[in-house]
């Protein structure tokens, strides 16, 4: 069956391969990204004719826009089945230097917008009875993180928390609510980041490697499967052996 899903941060890195994962599992997607031309060329590459692929501009910290966005999205490609909560912003800074400014400006973008696309979308869900959620997570949000940001770290750890609550809520109605926490993965968000910084954490993963994004899109797919049904309020993780348990 060909179901709609909707991933945020959609336009690279993770949420990107998120996408095309979905798209080649024969999913209609819709992409949102801050960098809208990024969501929309991405979606052009998965399908030219924009019949099963839509990519979106919006700033997932604006709440009356995600949802303006997500009700363009469902009136081209139908109402999403399946959510991919990715959008998130990472700061490498010190506790003691960051603003109060930049704190809440990446709680918004990476905990809050959980928050607002789950209460618009799920609904719905229930109301089908079938549904698919998956939060973008963190090890960071487990341990503190040796290279992202204090902020960044407890928005991930708010995450796992939201996790719980929205599969407890939602359970007896078929949505599943799942985090999944890699740790470091080699997108182009760690283009900006310290190199020596980004050897140190290498060295500390045991398989000696960052994790690549297709890895952690193929967990995250068959989490929005059918053959999911039985897995909520559940945290994956994909760290190459960093945090074991």
């Amino acid at each position: 069956m060909a179901r709609v899903a909707v991933v945020t941060g959609a336009g690279r890195g993770l949420g990107a391969a998120v996408a095309a994962e979905l798209h080649r599992r024969g999913h209609r997607v819709g992409l949102l990204d801050l960098d809208g031309s990024s969501a929309v060329a991405l979606a052009r590459r998965l399908d030219g004719t924009g019949a099963t692929a839509v990519g979106v501009g919006v700033d997932v910290r604006d709440a009356v826009a995600v949802r303006t966005a997500l009700a363009e999205l469902d009136g081209r490609l139908g109402s999403p089945d399946v959510l991919v909560n990715n959008a998130a912003r990472t700061v490498s800074r010190s506790v003691w230097d960051i603003e109060l400014d930049e704190w809440d400006d990446v709680l918004a973008t990476n905990l809050r917008s959980v928050l607002v696309t789950t209460r618009a979308l799920a609904p719905a869900m229930r109301e089908r009875g079938w549904g698919r959620i998956v939060n973008m997570a963190s090890l960071a949000g487990q341990q503190g993180g040796l290279v992202a940001g204090a902020h960044y770290a407890s928005s991930k750890a708010g995450i796992l928390v939201l996790t719980k609550i929205f599969a407890r809520d939602l359970a007896a109605d078929g949505v599943t609510v799942n985090a999944v926490a890699p740790a470091a993965v080699r997108t182009p968000v760690m283009d900006g980041m310290d190199p020596e910084r980004l050897r140190q954490a290498e060295a500390s993963i045991p398989v000696g490697r960052f994790g690549r994004p297709e890895e952690v899109a193929e967990l995250v797919a068959f989490l929005c499967g059918e053959q999911a049904g039985y897995i909520t309020g559940a945290t994956f993780d994909i760290n190459g052996g960093a945090f074991m348990r």
